[in-house]
């Protein structure tokens, strides 16, 4: 029995029952709730400052997916979800074909009901989950409006699965536009896709790299702001920033003109400032490469930002080695 319940002096009888008015009830219960949070191991102190947190924390299923397929090593979900929650993460992104096939349609419903149960089951949220967007500058109109059909059933499915965010990746090639025209198709399709996102109640993040088309300063800035609809937002990945402002180690000088305001959720990591043999930017753990991490997390803090904040391990060979330093650093900066 707890010493809440040891303080409670409820009598079932019913002769008993009669003689406790609703306020003299109410009293006691109020002087048992008080001394239960008296005697917990958190102070109201510590309750306060827990509550003044503005950013959350998560894992990227990215980072296993792709050590699974690069280092053929074998990350079960369980063990994932376990480790997250035991180191203090509030959430998770999820990816579309890791660790078992495609995503579930949201008219799906029993199966939508299934995923969120098991990470609700380890006490995380998902709050992002990935998307391509190839179709979304497809020079063809059925093509963008077949991809933006699609994008509202995902929509709809992350909200179902309780997520803040929607990332969205604009991989392939120009088919035969040029790269102005691509551009400007993406905008407007994004912008679309801002609309319903918004509509949900959710935030449609973008983010480019050095393996797509659209891979400089410029090009982002252009998407951002041709999309122009506030339920539209980049991603700020320290990687590709760094490679975008010249691989000089200061990625923060990007997201600096790039602006707070403007960054939806970020996925974090350290680089050396050079790629992967597949092409993109190196991924590394905070403190492996030659970024102030701390110096990104406080531009974001002094910025108001207040999203969620994700440990992108792509490719790292240790992702949970990647999560923890990530996560130590998110902390340090929070203090």
């Amino acid at each position: 029995m707890s010493q809440a319940q040891s303080q409670f002096p409820f009598n079932p009888s019913p002769a008993v029952n009669s003689s406790i008015n609703r306020r003299s009830a109410l009293k006691v219960l109020a002087s048992s709730v008080a001394a239960s949070f008296a005697a917990s191991a958190l102070p109201f102190a510590a309750l306060g400052q827990a509550s003044e947190q503005k950013w959350k924390t998560a894992i990227g299923l990215n980072g296993f997916q792709s050590g699974s397929r690069k280092y053929h090593k074998n990350y079960p979900i369980w063990e994932v979800l376990d480790f997250a929650s035991r180191h203090g993460f509030n959430g998770v992104e999820l990816v579309g074909d890791w660790p078992s096939g495609g995503y579930p349609s949201a008219k799906e419903t029993e199966r939508v009901r299934a995923l969120r149960r098991l990470y609700d089951s380890f006490g995380l949220r998902i709050f992002s989950i990935q998307l391509g967007a190839d179709g979304a500058f497809d020079p063809g109109e059925a093509g963008r409006k077949a991809w933006l059909e699609q994008f509202r059933d995902h929509a709809q499915l992350a909200k179902a699965l309780g997520c803040d965010c929607v990332g969205m990746w604009p991989g392939g090639g120009l088919r035969g536009q040029t790269i102005d025209q691509a551009i400007t198709t993406l905008a407007q399709t994004f912008h679309e896709a801002g609309k319903i996102a918004g509509d949900l109640g959710l935030l449609a993040c973008f983010e480019i790299e050095p393996v797509f088309v659209f891979n400089k300063e410029d090009h982002y800035l252009r998407i951002l702001h041709g999309a122009d609809h506030p339920a539209l937002k980049g991603i700020y990945d320290p990687s590709h920033f760094d490679q975008m402002n010249g691989a000089t180690g200061k990625p923060e000088e990007m997201l600096l003109r790039v602006g707070v305001k403007n960054i939806g959720y970020v996925q974090f990591c350290d680089t050396d400032s050079t790629l992967r043999d597949g092409g993109t930017s190196k991924h590394l753990g905070c403190g492996d490469g030659r970024v102030d991490c701390a110096k990104s997390l406080r531009i974001l803090k002094d910025g108001g930002f207040h999203g969620w904040l994700m440990v992108d391990e792509w490719e790292v060979p240790d992702p949970y080695d990647a999560c923890i330093k990530c996560k130590s650093a998110f902390d340090a900066a929070w203090q």
